[in-house]
């Protein structure tokens, strides 16, 4: 018999591909995972296409096209007041690979991990692979704040790296600045090294500038930012992404790359440099475009009677199923939905290891206004079908 690594032989499917499985078996409304549904820029396809034609297809360097590198530093100086030198930029195969590559890096067998619940789920499992051990702790709905006695707390003369996830999917809530001061100096109080998922850095609705943990006194030299390309223009599908450090950690985080990927298709490389040289109205554009179905999807669950919690970024809501009148689990409201609503969902429970919330569900708005209404409309029947079969 075939051996096989004992974390994969006992891994469910990600529940982000079950959910969708099931969307697609039903023919449901996918309001699970997480993906815009109207077409693509059409510049941005452009400035692909030219690069097929145009430019080199072979191997692009294995740390990223220079001039990606340098439109990354240029968009982060624009928008975040960041200095960052090319050679502190590595370019990924998307921000999963570069999560990735970050652990592979920087966590040696025995290391723990600060994992802030609930988490994306690939957070885990790599850490377990490296031989790390992943320590949770746990945040709180509805505002799912960063407290300080429960993050001191968890921390071991064993604790190495933390892992911060902010904007944080699946609630969209933000880190405050006094919360993430208050990371940064038990980060650096405690000698650890700060993993940064950033990806949702330009998707924000609340109208202030996205900050880094890297900005933060003492943290330039101990964390590492990721940011995502598929996040930043709604292509979810490139999957071009990238790390942003120190010139020694980035030295070591490229190592880690190279026995990944290696490197990243080089036409989408050069059409991520042209579309992060764009206008800042340009991005507010498409911004105003999500934030207006934020506010139809939030609008029309309000109406139907579900409580919708506090919301600042991503391209999610979240609902509180207890206080909108459902006895079910999340887990089992959403494994339900699908072929008794035509809705599919993510059960936030799913995202959580340990003791933690489950009544909590996660709804994707960057969709179709008319398929919005038609999936709060389904929930509402199917929510109200559950209180009379419970009378």
């Amino acid at each position: 018999m075939t051996a096989v690594h004992p974390l994969y032989a006992a891994m469910a499917p990600t529940i982000f591909e079950h959910m969708s499985a099931l969307a697609r078996e039903h023919g449901a409304i996918n309001l699970g995972q997480g993906f815009p549904d109207e077409p693509p820029h059409s510049d941005m396809v452009a400035a692909a296409a030219r690069a097929l034609t145009e430019k080199s297809n072979q191997y692009p360097p294995a740390f990223g096209l220079p001039e990606l590198r340098a439109a990354i530093c240029g968009f982060y100086a624009r928008r975040q007041g960041l200095a960052l030198a090319p050679e502190q930029v590595i370019v990924t195969s998307g921000a999963t690979e570069a999560l990735a590559a970050a652990l592979l890096a920087l966590v040696a067998p025995g290391d723990e991990v600060i994992l802030f619940q609930p988490a994306y789920d690939s957070y885990a499992p790599v850490i377990r692979r490296v031989g790390g051990v992943p320590v949770s702790v746990a945040l709180r709905p509805p505002h799912w704040r960063y407290d300080a006695a429960d993050l001191a707390a968890a921390i071991t003369p064993r604790t190495r790296v933390l892992m911060l996830n902010d904007p944080l999917n699946p609630s969209g809530t933000v880190a405050s600045e006094a919360e993430l001061a208050m990371i940064a100096d038990i980060c650096a109080r405690h000698d650890l090294t700060a993993i940064c998922d950033e990806v949702w850095e330009d998707v924000r609705f609340d109208d202030i500038p996205h900050r880094s943990l890297l900005s933060f006194p003492g943290m330039a030299e101990r964390a590492v930012k990721i940011g995502s390309a598929g996040k930043i223009f709604g292509l979810t599908g490139w999957k071009t992404g990238w790390m942003c450090a120190a010139p020694a950690l980035a030295t070591a985080l490229g190592r880690a790359h190279q026995f990944l990927t290696f490197t990243t298709p080089p036409a989408l490389q050069w059409a991520v440099a042209e579309g992060l040289g764009r206008p800042d109205d340009w991005f507010a554009a498409q911004r105003n475009g999500w934030a207006a179905s934020r506010r139809r999807l939030g609008g029309a669950l309000d109406r139907a009677g579900f409580n919708v919690l506090p919301n600042a970024a991503t391209w999610f809501l979240c609902i509180d199923l207890a206080a909108s009148g459902i006895a079910l689990s999340d887990r089992d409201f959403s494994e339900r939905a699908v072929p008794e609503a035509g809705v599919a969902s993510i059960p936030v429970s799913a995202l959580f290891e340990g003791d933690g919330p489950r009544h909590i569900l996660r709804l994707c708005f960057a969709k179709d206004g008319a398929v919005l209404d038609e999936a709060v409309a389904r929930l509402a029947r199917f929510r109200d079908r559950l209180g009379a079969d419970r009378a």
